[in-house]
């Protein structure tokens, strides 16, 4: 997989930015700074000024690539949700059991995130906190029905829709595929944070994963 990985571009969709960072050195930097001060201190006290003291360059150089912080972070979502639907795609494009399909998405879905070399301006495992802890932010907000018709959140509506079709191929006649599918996706981040910060109020620790969880969660109720 990683071979193949390396021969990949993460498409993200291209309303996003204004200039594909991925096309220059200094927007491959501000992606891999932006990553790292985010992790560090939290989205809502970041900002472009703080970047570009990080990266050694004007704050105006980076409003060249993203229109604002937002756009950036809706940029950071989309490229971790495409890199997990590669993952997915590759992973289970050989099963042809139904059953152990849906398992193996469950698990590349939940599971904790191990860095890949493919992407060396791209720390995916210090990407995943900022999904865990921040994902959330790109999509509640008053425009998310615009920016939903536009197409920004367009990769995450696929991997959702690609583990729900893999519900429907087990039992065509549950009634609620798509509503699993984006319990199990979601609710997995919500228990790495639970997990993370109040461990009272999880199962979920070093002995049973959020993977573990949701495996028996939609076992049981597809009746597997």
């Amino acid at each position: 997989m990683k071979n193949l990985l390396s021969n990949l571009k993460i498409a993200v969709p291209d309303k996003i930015y204004i200039k594909d960072p991925e096309s220059s050195a200094l927007g491959k930097r501000i992606i891999e700074n932006s990553i790292l001060l985010i992790d560090e201190i939290g989205f809502d006290a970041f900002t472009f000024k703080k970047l570009g003291k990080e990266i050694n360059s004007n704050e105006s150089s980076i409003y060249r690539y993203f229109e604002s912080k937002h756009k950036l972070l809706l940029y950071l979502s989309s490229w971790y949700w495409a890199w997990i639907e590669y993952q997915l795609v590759f992973e289970t494009h050989s099963i042809s059991n139904n059953k152990e399909k849906l398992i193996k998405a469950i698990n590349i879905l939940c599971r904790t995130t191990q860095e890949d070399t493919s992407f060396s301006h791209i720390n995916e495992v210090v990407l995943n906190n900022i999904i865990i802890n921040e994902n959330s932010k790109s999509f509640l907000t008053k425009e998310v029905d615009k920016e939903n018709k536009e197409g920004y959140f367009i990769i995450y509506k696929r991997i959702v829709h690609r583990l729900r079709d893999m519900v429907v191929a087990i039992k065509p006649e549950y009634k609620f595929p798509s509503s699993l599918a984006s319990t199990i996706i979601e609710g997995s981040l919500h228990q790495h944070f639970l997990k993370d910060h109040f461990i009272s109020m999880t199962d979920c620790k070093k002995e049973i994963s959020p993977a573990d969880y949701f495996t028996d969660l939609a076992l049981n109720i597809l009746n597997l």
